[in-house]
């Protein structure tokens, strides 16, 4: 990446352990497309106060957002069911999953291999 990776948390304490998390999963996604520009991606507690990670219960919204030349995919998980990603390892999972389909999507329009799609 040309931008160092960017991670924020709002709302909810720093943890060390969720930040390798993102960055081995962002590692991942360069090896899916290594012109990847930046890397940024944002978590927040869904709307109560909290500063732990791991409280039950506390759906997580979180933006990663992905630079590549020419476009910016995005990803948000803004959970509406207060069931929906209470682990913060799942919401990760998940979101990096969608980025993952997403970048594979994009580098096979780049090569022709899918129409992109025409929007009404």
């Amino acid at each position: 990446m040309k931008i160092p990776l960017q991670i924020t948390f709002h709302g909810i304490d720093h943890s060390d352990a969720v930040e390798t998390r993102i960055r081995e999963k962002a590692g991942k996604l360069e090896q899916l497309y290594d012109r990847i520009t930046s890397c940024r991606v944002v978590i927040e507690a869904h709307h109560r106060n909290t500063s732990n990670l791991h409280h039950k219960g506390e759906p997580f919204h979180i933006r990663l957002s992905v630079t590549v030349p020419g476009t910016e995919l995005v990803v948000k998980r803004d959970p509406k069911d207060s069931h929906l990603n209470e682990d913060i390892n799942v919401a990760l999972r998940e979101t990096f999953a969608n980025m993952e389909r997403q970048l594979k999507e994009f580098v096979a329009r780049q090569r022709g291999d899918v129409k992109a799609r025409v929007q009404a």
